[in-house]
């Protein structure tokens, strides 16, 4: 599907969206090397499991005991008494049913499958979370060397404004206020580069956490002006929402879970009914077990139920049901923190659009006051104050256009990752771009 056939965002796979090639080879890499997910991959095989151990009590239980011993008995003989030493052997299996009428194992087992299916909408949550992180991590460490490079280029400039002051003073043209002042510029710009430098090794070894990695360079691939996202960024249907989102998923299967374990909690008032049997042979020497004189048997029925224990059947009863009035709120904050995601990533890309486009033209208009202060000067019509005032001005006006072409891109995750981006997708299929 591409994107212009998209109903949605969320439809399209997590590499249509960003087309980075360096940001898609990062995305694969933590796919692949994320502890988190791989941490959310065994949960889920041990919430599996866990389905299968408690299924198995829907099913008989055989087994089997062999036993050896050697004892010795007082045996009463008419008046007298006698100690007897004699040797038991036996062998036997055994099998044990509980008849589920009232529900409690499978109550019991539909709890813990709702716990696995909850488990697998937290891995789909950790993948769209580590795609998204990774793609945030990214987009701002360009904006940082973008800032690098701003960063970079003013103190060019100032340390030139700082030899041309200084000359003027040591020509006696000018004043030792002028170099102080240009001084005192450049020496910022210097400051400003360091911290750049320091912010964008931490950065670096941030995104090597998401990658499973040990701190590293990080290769860039598009710098952050020309990185491009999908010309159309649709929504689609508002309700289609609850369907997409993992989170939203995760919680319903909790509110699921919390409801079958109150049915356990009603089936633990009523007695359980059982079947057993025995059949094996016992005997005073190895060999006697597998004679038929020497054989034991034995079935019955048992029925086993409370009758007082103190309020505790009662009070877990209504723990549940407390609990499960919890993931019913739970699951409603999480829908309209949703619905909040969304709307602000929508805000965020409108508004941003135009803020850039005024940034834009701002320094579009700064750079030709530069262009127009140096041409000044040059002529003689101005003071190469001027100039300086043209620059500094022009400066931070970048910066804050870097840092918006950086939202702008932020904006585009925050909002595939609030609509639930690549929820079409198969779990093999996430870190297998094409």
């Amino acid at each position: 599907m591409g994107p212009s056939e998209a109903s949605s965002i969320a439809d399209l796979p997590w590499w249509q969206v960003f087309n980075d090639k360096a940001l898609q080879a990062l995305i694969t890499e933590g796919l692949t090397n994320n502890y988190d997910l791989l941490a959310a991959s065994s949960r889920i095989e041990e919430a599996r499991q866990q389905v299968a151990v408690v299924r198995s009590a829907l099913y008989p239980q055989v087994g089997y005991q062999a036993i050896a011993a050697r004892q010795k008995e007082f045996i009463p003989i008419e008046q007298f008494g006698k100690n007897i030493t004699y040797n038991t052997f036996g062998l036997a299996a055994n099998a044990a049913w509980e008849l589920d009428v009232w529900g409690r194992i499978r109550r019991s087992t539909e709890a813990a499958r709702a716990n696995l299916y909850a488990q697998e909408d937290v891995r789909r949550a950790v993948m769209l979370t580590l795609v998204s992180d990774i793609a945030t991590s990214y987009f701002l460490l360009i904006e940082l060397d973008r800032q690098l490079a701003i960063a970079q280029e003013s103190s060019r400039t100032y340390k030139e404004t700082l030899d041309y002051f200084t000359l003027r003073f040591e020509g006696g043209k000018d004043t030792k206020l002028a170099v102080d002042r240009a001084q005192g510029a450049y020496d910022a710009s210097q400051a400003t580069i360091a911290s750049l430098n320091r912010a964008i090794v931490q950065a670096e070894n941030a995104l090597c956490i998401l990658l499973g990695a040990y701190p590293r360079t990080i290769t860039r691939g598009t710098g952050l002006a020309a990185q491009t996202m999908p010309s159309q960024t649709p929504v689609g249907e508002t309700t289609v929402l609850l369907e997409r989102r993992p989170d939203i998923m995760q919680a319903e299967q909790v509110m699921i879970g919390a409801n079958a374990e109150i049915g356990v909690a009603v089936a633990n008032y009523f007695p359980v009914i059982g079947l057993s049997a025995l059949f094996g042979g016992q005997g005073t020497h190895p060999e006697d077990i597998f004679k038929s004189s020497f054989g034991i048997w034995s079935i019955g029925a048992g029925l086993a139920g409370p009758i007082f224990q103190g309020g505790r059947l009662d009070a877990a009863y209504h723990a549940q049901q407390a609990y499960w009035d919890e993931t019913i709120a739970q699951y409603k904050k999480t829908v309209i923190s949703a619905f909040q995601e969304t709307s602000d990533a929508l805000i965020a890309q409108q508004t941003l659009v135009t803020q850039r486009a005024a940034l834009e033209h701002q320094v579009g208009a700064l750079k030709e006051a530069v262009d127009l202060a140096l041409e000044r000067y040059r002529a003689g019509k101005a003071s190469y104050v001027e100039v300086l005032d043209a620059e500094q001005a022009l400066f931070p006006s970048e910066d804050a256009l870097a840092q918006t072409q950086r939202d702008q891109l932020l904006a585009v995750v925050n909002l595939y990752k609030a609509l639930g981006g690549g929820w079409n997708l198969k779990d093999n299929e996430w870190n297998q771009p094409r």
